[in-house]
C-alpha cells in the first residue's frame, strides 16, 4: 500500500450512509461532528471488508493515516482510525504512546477517548508497566480533562490487575473537579472495579468525599447492607 486509499474508504461509507441515522447521531453527539449515519457493527463490517481488499497498512504509516482520518469531517473516520490502531496491539512500540496521546487531544470527545483510553492506552501500559507512573503523573497534571479522564479509565479492563494505589491517587487528585466527564469517569472506574471487589469499592466510597454523580455511579453494582 503506497498511499492509504481514503477515497475507497469514503466510497464504502457513502454506500452505506443513512441520512436519518446521521441526523440523530449528530444530535446525540451535541452537534459536534458530522456523520454518515453508520452504526458501530455495520461500520466494523465495512472496515473488515476494506482491510481485506486493501490490506493492513505498514505500521510506520499509521500516524500519518491517523492524522488523515482525523482531518475528515464525519466521525466514522475517527472511529475507523482508532480501531485501525488497535489492530497493531501485538506490535506495540514505546513511541506509539505519542500517537495515542495525539488522538486523545484532537477532536476530543467521550466516544473516541473511551476507546483510545481502554483499548489502546490500557493495552500499552500492560506491556510498558514501568512507564505507567511517570506518564500518568504527567497526564494527571496536564489540566486537560481528556488526558485526566484517561488516567481514571485506562485500567477499566484490568480487573484483578488494577493498580489500586494508582487509581486511588488519581481519584483523590480529581475528586473535586466540576467537569462532568471527570466525575462520571471516577464513578465508572469504581463501578467497574466493584465487579472484582465490591467491598473495596464500598469502603473507598465510604471513606472518600465524592460528588453525588461519582458516588451514584460507583455504587450501582454494590450491595449496600
Amino acid at each position: 500500500m503506497k498511499e492509504f486509499p481514503l477515497d475507497k474508504l469514503t466510497d464504502k461509507f457513502r454506500e452505506h450512509a443513512d441520512p436519518e441515522k446521521a441526523f440523530h447521531m449528530k444530535k446525540y453527539m451535541k452537534n459536534r461532528y458530522e456523520f454518515f449515519g453508520i452504526q458501530a457493527n455495520p461500520r466494523r463490517k465495512i472496515s473488515k471488508i476494506f482491510l481485506q481488499e486493501y490490506g493492513l497498512p505498514p505500521k510506520n504509516k499509521l500516524f500519518k493515516i491517523i492524522q488523515l482520518l482525523w482531518n475528515q469531517d464525519q466521525r466514522e473516520y475517527q472511529h475507523f482510525g482508532a480501531e485501525l490502531a488497535d489492530r497493531y496491539k501485538n506490535d506495540i512500540q514505546t513511541d506509539d504512546l505519542e500517537i495515542f496521546k495525539w488522538m486523545i487531544l484532537h477532536k476530543s470527545w467521550w466516544d473516541t477517548v473511551y476507546f483510545i483510553a481502554i483499548q489502546l492506552v490500557g493495552n500499552y501500559f500492560r506491556k510498558y508497566k514501568e512507564l505507567t507512573q511517570p506518564v500518568m503523573k504527567e497526564w494527571l497534571d496536564s489540566g486537560n480533562i481528556w488526558l485526566q479522564r484517561t488516567t481514571l479509565i485506562f485500567q477499566l479492563k484490568y480487573k484483578k490487575s488494577t493498580d489500586l494505589d494508582l487509581l486511588s491517587r488519581h481519584i483523590h487528585a480529581l475528586k473535586e473537579s466540576k467537569e462532568f466527564f471527570i466525575r462520571k469517569a471516577i464513578g465508572w472506574a469504581l463501578r467497574e472495579y466493584s465487579k472484582t471487589d465490591q467491598y473495596w469499592v464500598k469502603d473507598f466510597v465510604s471513606d472518600t468525599p465524592l460528588s453525588p454523580l461519582s458516588t451514584r455511579e460507583a455504587l450501582k453494582r454494590v450491595e449496600i447492607k
